[in-house]
This record gives structure tokens, sequence and C-alpha cells, in this order.
């Protein structure tokens, strides 16, 4: 009897292929063209939110100048006894008068001996900012005719240009008080971009005439 022996016959498995992979010069491109987009992404990220930051701030100041120049007018139309008075107000050239001031007599009550005289007035600027000022009030109460007590206080900063005209007729009566105020919005500097990021100054002007007759 013939016994035939099978033999098995292994064949080699074969080499795993070689995955392909990324060059070191490759890589190095790869990073830089991320680098950049992720720059040009954050200046475009900066650029938008100090966009932001004038644009608020604009809207800010003005939302405030606007409620000083209401109180102003308010305050200017109840009031009496305006000055400065020019010495001749028959001049054309001293009126109307041009001034960074104006007072006037607030409040009288005589029976109490009560008398009270409010200012307007331009300062320079308390952080000594050159070509800026502050509008300040100033309200000096009289009690039988000696000054007791002065309050004051800012109303408004950042401003470039303070100016108060006054047209008088003869009695002295005022005819006619004009406030023109520019603001320019908070101190930008540090936001400021390109020279043309700037918020744009504000400028109000307002007339009014006095209620009661002087």
């Amino acid at each position: 009897m013939n016994t035939h022996c099978r033999t098995s016959v292994r064949t080699p498995r074969r080499a795993a292929a070689a995955r392909p992979a990324f060059s070191i010069v490759e890589m190095l491109i790869a990073l830089a063209i991320t680098s950049a987009l992720l720059t040009a992404s954050l200046a475009a990220l900066d650029a938008s939110f100090k966009s932001y930051k004038v644009t608020s701030d604009s809207a800010s100041t003005h939302v405030v100048a606007r409620i000083v120049n209401q109180r102003v007018m308010a305050l200017l139309r109840t009031g009496s006894e305006f000055g400065p008075y020019p010495e001749d107000v028959l001049d054309p050239d001293q009126n109307p008068i041009v001034s960074t001031f104006i007072e006037f007599e607030s409040f009288e009550d005589a029976d109490a001996g009560l008398r009270q005289i409010t200012r307007l007035e331009r300062r320079d600027d308390s952080e000594d900012r050159e070509g800026l000022y502050e509008l300040w009030y100033v309200r000096m109460d009289f009690v039988d005719g000696t000054l007791a007590e002065t309050v004051e206080r800012p109303l408004i900063r950042n401003l470039t240009e303070v100016s108060f005209t006054l047209e008088y007729d003869i009695g002295p009566r005022l005819r006619r008080a004009t406030v023109d105020l520019t603001i320019q919005p908070d101190d930008l500097q540090d936001a400021a971009i390109a020279a043309d990021l700037e918020a744009p100054t504000i400028r109000l002007v307002s007339s009014t005439s006095a209620r009661q007759l002087e």
C-alpha cells in the first residue's frame, strides 16, 4: 500500500505596501499657509473690534452731548440778568458778544433773601491734553447778599471748542443766546489701526431766548 505524503507549501506574505508620508518641506509649507490664514483672521477680527469701539464711543458721546445741550438750553430759557454784557450794546463790534462763559441768575426769593447765580464756563482739560476743554457748571448760592455755598461739577469733557454768543437788546435784555459745542469722542488712540480710523467730532449748535425779561 502506497502512502502519499502531502506537504503544504507556504507562500511568503507580501511585504506591506509602503504608506506615503508628508515630507518636511510639505509640512513647513502647510504650517506657513496655516499661519498666514490665522494671522489674516486675527487682523480682520481686531479691525472689526476697533471699528465697533469707534462707533459705540461716538454714539455714546452723541447721546451724552445732546442731554447736556438740552439741560443748558433749559437753564438759559429760565434765567435772567445774563452776562457778560457789552460795554456798548449799540456797537455791532461788541453786540453780539462771543465768550467762553455765560452767567445768569437762575433763582431768586427776595422775601427769604436767597439768590442763585449759575455760571457755565469753559475750562482747560483736567488731564492737560492739548486742544481739549471741559464745560463746567458752577452754582453760587447767596443768602442776604453773602456767598453761602458754591457747587461745581463738569458737564462734559473732550471738547475741542466751546463758545457762547449773546445778542442783547437795550435794557439790558438778552435777545438770543447761542451755544456752540464741538465734542471729540473718547480718546481712541489706543484703538487706531489706520490714520482714517477716527471717530468724527460732534458739533451741536443751539439757540434760545430767555423767557424772563431782564
